[in-house]
């Protein structure tokens, strides 16, 4: 399966009936962490329950992965990002793989730099400018 660079967020959600309609819950942490804003509209993407249970019982021949997705970055790994927003405190915003957000001050939209992650945390990370436009 291909999965866009351009996914914001990857989440498990019950499908239930409300009048006319069905809701699909947003769990609260996409938004808090920033990856969806309240209002946008979005595209959404369902995968069968037959595939996910397919691979959840895949042997791995390793240890049991953990039930959040690991950081796509570590502390001092360099990155080559582009600036694609301006978050809430000023700071500029990129996204790499799964839509994971790296905060990069001192940048504004448009810029693409180096920067060398000096943060991790689970849903975003920090990096510190190293080149400018590369």
């Amino acid at each position: 399966m291909e999965i866009s660079d351009k996914l914001l967020c990857l989440f498990n959600a019950d499908v239930r009936t409300e009048d006319d309609r069905y809701i699909v819950e947003i769990p609260r942490r996409e938004v808090e962490t920033g990856a969806i804003d309240p209002g946008e509209t979005y595209r959404v993407a369902l995968i069968s329950r037959e595939a996910h249970e397919a691979v959840e019982t895949e042997p791995s021949g390793g240890p049991a992965p953990s039930a959040e997705p690991q950081p796509p970055v570590e502390t001092g790994e360099l990155r080559y990002v582009e600036i694609e927003d301006i978050g809430k405190q000023g700071d500029g915003i990129a996204r790499v793989e799964r839509g994971y957000v790296i905060i990069v001050p001192g940048t504004d939209v448009g810029e693409r730099v180096k920067v060398e992650i000096t943060e991790v945390k689970s849903n975003f990370a920090v990096g510190e400018v190293v080149e400018d436009d590369f």
